[in-house]
């Protein structure tokens, strides 16, 4: 994937809180389109292997969440985190983690990932088919910056993070923000 090309079109299956459902668990299903997500946007999407899991959990989400209010400074509408696990297991992520400003976005069957070219194989952990980790300046549904971590491949034996961390873009957002003025 790369700056100018747009987001693959897909509809992904959530889960939202809803109080007129009642009992214990008042949540119903809800589609949510690329277009939903993306349309009228500036966004940052960062995509990961797997909730609950440690760089994810310890790092990313966390530095994204931590620095939100500086993300809107530099003219980011939302941030969403996007991983290979369904609604259920994001929703309880979030919650588990304390997250308030970051939005999850369940990618269970991993279309959307197939379809941007990040999705991995990560047999060797247990995990099955999961995203390679990225992340993304996305502006109307068309990708505007893109750092994608090194080694991109099936089954990799380690768990490359750095260029798709929130600090890198803070410092691309940066500077894009002084090239302009």
């Amino acid at each position: 994937m790369k700056a100018g090309l747009p987001l693959p079109k897909v509809t992904f299956r959530t889960r939202v809180r809803d109080e007129a459902v009642g009992g214990p668990n008042p949540f119903r299903w809800q589609d949510m389109t690329t277009d939903d997500y993306f349309a009228g946007k500036r966004v940052i999407l960062f995509s990961l292997p797997g909730a609950f899991t440690p760089t994810c959990s310890t790092y990313q989400l966390p530095g994204f969440e931590n620095n939100f209010a500086k993300f809107q400074e530099l003219g980011i509408d939302e941030i969403y985190c996007m991983s290979v696990n369904d609604s259920f297991v994001m929703n309880k992520w979030k919650e588990a983690q304390g997250i308030e400003n970051v939005k999850v976005i369940p990618d269970g069957s991993g279309e959307f990932t197939r379809r941007m070219g990040m999705l991995v194989n990560k047999d060797n952990l247990g995990f099955g088919a999961r995203s390679w980790r990225y992340a993304a300046v996305v502006k109307d549904g068309v990708v505007e910056a893109w750092f994608e971590e090194p080694g991109l491949c099936d089954n990799h034996g380690e768990d490359p993070y750095g260029e798709s961390s929130p600090e890198t873009l803070l410092a691309y957002l940066e500077k894009a923000k002084t090239e302009a003025a």
